[in-house]
């Protein structure tokens, strides 16, 4: 996920990060990432979100609050976690890796 967070970053992009077990780690290694407290958190105002691990916590995301709360409710998928279908049915554009 470091190479991802770096990769955005030399692109423009404004990364707002959240690991449900690896906050303390994050905070010393990307401090120019601003650390949420919640998936909710970092999605906020944010033109996708992209979820780079499996935790339990993101295969249960409540896509109906996500949505309202995004700038642009874009989800990239980089673990296949969601099928496509679901994430449409909730008005996201969807991208999943490998599909």
């Amino acid at each position: 996920s470091l190479s991802i967070i770096q990769a955005l970053q030399d692109n423009g992009a404004l990364v707002h990060a959240y690991d449900p077990e690896g906050m303390e780690a994050a905070r010393g290694m990307l401090p120019e990432v601003d650390l949420g407290d919640s998936p909710y958190d970092i999605a906020a105002g944010a033109d996708a979100l992209v979820l780079v691990t499996e935790w339990d916590e993101f295969r249960a995301l409540d896509l109906r609050r996500l949505k309202p709360i995004m700038n642009a409710p874009v989800l990239v998928d980089l673990r296949n976690v969601y099928p496509a279908d679901e994430v449409h049915r909730y008005g996201f554009e969807y991208h999943g890796v490998g599909r």
